[in-house]
């Protein structure tokens, strides 16, 4: 009983290769696998980079935000008259 092998489904290839927007997806779907890989394994060999990376962008993202607030406010004016 134990040495029966144990087929759940179709585990073969498709007979017609993806077309169309399935082909766009796939490939899309495999060059961010590619993408984040590469990234996961550049952080893994400069981990001193990627951190300093990672806070640089948060730094600059947390400035831009916080100009934009400060010019969305009106100035010279008070809410309480």
């Amino acid at each position: 009983m134990a040495n029966d092998e144990l087929s759940a489904g179709f585990t073969g290839t498709p007979t017609e290769p993806p077309t169309g927007v399935r082909k766009v997806a796939k490939t899309a779907t495999d060059a961010v696998n590619r993408e984040a890989n590469a990234v996961v394994v550049g952080a893994a060999d400069h981990p001193y980079t990627a951190t300093g990376l990672a806070l640089t962008v948060g730094a600059l993202a947390f400035a831009i935000g916080y100009v934009m607030g400060r010019s969305s406010v009106e100035s010279g004016r008070s809410y309480w008259r």
